[in-house]
This record gives C-alpha cells, structure tokens and sequence, in this order.
C-alpha cells in the first residue's frame, strides 16, 4: 500500500526561479495543519490496509491522499470525480495541497472512482466518525438535540432507459404490448402517443426500474419533475449546526419511514463521542445522548411519535392540520401525538422550529448547494452513501475551521482577507484625512458649519 511517508522524496537540483510555484491558499495550509496534527493520514492508512497489497499491483493513491481529494469537492464546488480531477490537474494551490510535485502526474478520474469503489462504505463511516471525533473535543458536539431532516438527488439514471420488472421491456415495448391488448395498430408511432397521453399513468416502483441503477426510485423531485433519485437525510446537532448522522435511502422512501433509523444511528455516533474531551479537559458532549428530536410536519404520524417516544426521545415534530381525529382503540397513540403537541405549542418548541432554517437547511445549503453536488455522478446506493458521507465529513471540517480560524471555504477566506484589506485601507485613508484637518487647525483658525433643515449653528476652532 502506498502511504505518504513513502511518497516523500527528496527535491530536485534545480534553481528555484526555473520551478513553476504557488503562494498556496491560506485556508488549505490550515487545514492540512489541522489534519497533520490529528494524525489523520496514519488514521486512514491503518483503517484502508485491508484494501491494499504491500507489495503488488500498480503504485495505487495514497488513503489519505484519496479522501482529502473527494473533500475538495465540497470545498472548491464539483459535483463530479471528472471534475475533480480536471481541477487538480490545473492548480498548483491543489498540488501543494496534496503535496503532489509540479512534475507527478495528478490522478485521473478512473483512479479515483476505482479506489472510491475499493474502499468499503464501513471504512467511510469511520472516516466521518473520525471528523465528528475532532469536533467533540473542539466543543462543537451538545449530542442533547438534533434535527432530522432530507433531500432528493437526481440519480445518474435516466427515466427514458427504464425497464419492466416482470419482463425486462422497455416504455415502448410495453406501450406496443398494450395497444396490441386494446385492439389498436402497434405499429403507429402516432397512434400510441395519443394512446399514452389518454391512458391514466401509473409508473411504479414495483414494475419498472432502470438496468443500470436498480437501487434508484423513481420519485418526484422539488422542482416538479418525476426522476429516479436517491434521499439523503441528515442529524445535526441543533446547538452548533454539525451533521452527527447521515443515512441514505431511495428516492421513494417516505420520511415517515426512515426518521427511527436515522435517530438510531445519530444515537450511536453521539454515544461514541461521550468520552472525548475538550483541550481544557471539559466533556462537552451530553452524557446522557441523545434526548430531544426536531423535525417538520413531513415527518409526524401516530407511528413516529411512538416509535420516537419508545426510544426515550422527546419530540418536537411539526404537526400538520388534519381536523378532528378518531382515538379510539389508540391510546399509545393519542399520548404520544398529544404530549408533541403540548411540547411544539411551548416557547421552547417554537424556538427550536425557529431554529431549523439555520441548523439543518443551510447545512444542506453548504453541502448540495454551494458545495456542488446538487445531482448524482455514481451509481447505487452503496455509492452514494459514500458521496453523502464525505461531503458532510467536509461540511463538518468546515464548521471546524470556522470556529477555528474564522472561514470554512477557500472563497470565505478569500472574502475575508479582502475585508481586512479594505478595513485597513478605510482606516489609512481616515488617517491622512484626519492629518490634512490638523495641519489646518495648525496653519489658523477652522470655521466649521452644520445646517439641518432650518437650523444651522456654526463655530470657530481656534
């Protein structure tokens, strides 16, 4: 397996002005310091041996080096590994940020998604616990609430291209197969259009799915549009806004449905964390876990708000209107409806329902929006869940660089340090003016003059 001790080698003899070189980006620097320091390459390499020989094969990319590339991807705002690795074959910020030399070649995309496909998705979970591990000691975990919540992908499949389950035809095969039933020429391209636009349309999940992502549902999107997709759906802590779980599902799987086991797993990863301690030896993360949901009304049923309260959790879901129910033969129910309830009508619960647009939303901001992966490259669900995994394994460096050095993108850098220049400049430029007024004062007397409307006063600075 190659690691980055054996990749370091010695420089070259050239003079220093026939190199091609890069100031490097302040925030990279930071954060491989952050990353070096924690001993995350040794981290990496010991939990990825396993997929690597010793000795055979091709040089293969180093662990570390492969999971700091599919970050970049977050942080520079590429959805796709072909872009990734057009990226890094241009810039020499990158290139120092890999500690790749000006004159090795970057990897391309077939390696990346081949060692993306090597590496197991166990490995990427604990790749993210490692990250979570870094934010508990930096106080950035509470575990004492979290927020649930989900989007919809488009997958890398396309709805032209799926195909029956039952007998493998594709849309119009099946549309002919049906004409045929009906009585009318199969063999009439117009005919069957008029056909498919009368007859009432029912693309299910159980009859049809795409031969080359079986795992993707065919789902309506929040545009409006009807694509096979994947859901990603996330627990963040709702104190500081760090994503403690990911789990990914199909396109079609309803919120109802998924929100125990993504609370079960947020569980796990909050428990995991209750012994780690902060540099001035606090122990930040609740010791009890986890002990209060929030979520919007897509996700309340009768169902959820007991299965949630079997779990020992107190729940803050959204409750929308349905009128007048029927409780009759449901008192676990009617309990465990009620009691949310009083909970959401309360201060607190309404500040908590406040306070999911800035925990949870703009983490979804960060990581499909700005940081680029607003649709799917790879296929299967395995796959996604790594993409989903390693995005918000970077989402969460970036709320630990924030805290750290006040940016947690090379862009918010960037801005940032254009701030203070300007800052720095206002403040130059209020010097000289303030020297030009006393150099005034100095040469004799300064009349100065205020009007407002219909008064106006005037004085003399001798």
């Amino acid at each position: 397996m190659g690691t980055r001790k054996k990749r370091e080698r010695q420089e070259e003899l050239w003079y220093g002005g026939e190199l091609p070189t890069a100031p490097g980006h302040p925030f990279y620097k930071r954060l491989n310091e952050v990353l070096d320091n924690a001993g995350f390459d040794t981290f990496c390499e010991s939990q990825c041996a396993e997929f690597y020989h010793q000795k055979l094969g091709r040089p293969s990319l180093v662990p570390g080096l492969y999971f700091r590339i599919m970050m970049i991807g977050f942080f520079e705002g590429l959805d796709s590994e072909r872009g990734i690795a057009w990226r890094l074959a241009d810039s020499l910020t990158l290139r120092e940020f890999l500690s790749i030399g000006w004159d090795e070649k970057t990897p391309d995309h077939v390696t990346i998604s081949r060692t993306r496909r090597l590496i197991g998705a166990e490995t990427h979970q604990r790749i993210f616990r490692w990250v979570l591990e870094r934010l508990a000691q930096g106080g950035l975990i509470k575990g004492k609430t979290i927020g649930v919540d989900s989007t919809t992908l488009e997958a890398h499949a396309a709805m032209k291209s799926i195909v029956r389950r039952d007998t493998g035809e594709d849309y119009n095969a099946y549309l002919k197969r049906v004409a045929e039933a009906e009585g009318m020429d199969a063999k009439d391209p117009a005919a069957l259009r008029r056909m498919d636009r009368k007859r009432a349309k029912k693309t299910s999940n159980e009859d049809w799915k795409n031969p080359h992502d079986e795992e993707a549902e065919i789902t309506k999107l929040k545009d409006g549009r009807t694509a096979l997709a994947y859901k990603a759906e996330n627990a963040v802590d709702m104190e500081t806004g760090a994503i403690v779980a990911v789990t990914t599902h199909g396109g079609a799987a309803a919120d109802t449905g998924t929100i125990e086991a993504t609370v079960v797993e947020a569980g796990l990863a909050v428990a995991g964390l209750i012994a780690e301690k902060t540099p001035e030896g606090k122990y930040e993360v609740n010791h009890e876990g986890i002990e209060e949901v929030v979520a919007d009304k897509g996700y309340h049923s009768n169902a959820v708000a007991v299965g949630l309260t079997e779990l020992g959790v107190r729940t803050y879901v959204a409750e929308p209107e349905r009128g007048t129910r029927n409780w009759e033969g449901k008192p676990a129910e009617k309990e465990a409806v009620y009691a949310n309830r009083r909970r959401i009508q309360a201060e607190r619960g309404k500040r908590l329902q406040r306070q999911r647009g800035e925990r949870i939303e703009r983490n979804f901001a960060h990581q499909f929006d700005t940081g680029g992966l607003d649709r799917l490259y790879v296929r299967g669900r395995e796959n996604v869940h790594k993409k989903f995994l390693l995005q918000a394994a970077a989402c969460n460096l970036a709320l630990l660089m924030r805290s750290l050095y006040g940016s947690g993108k090379p862009r918010a850098a960037h801005d940032l340090g254009a701030a203070a220049i300007v800052a720095i400049l206002a403040f130059l430029k209020t010097l000289n003016d303030l020297s030009k007024l006393w150099s005034r004062i100095s040469d004799g007397p300064l009349r100065i003059s205020y009007r407002s409307g219909s008064l106006s006063t005037s004085c003399v600075l001798a």
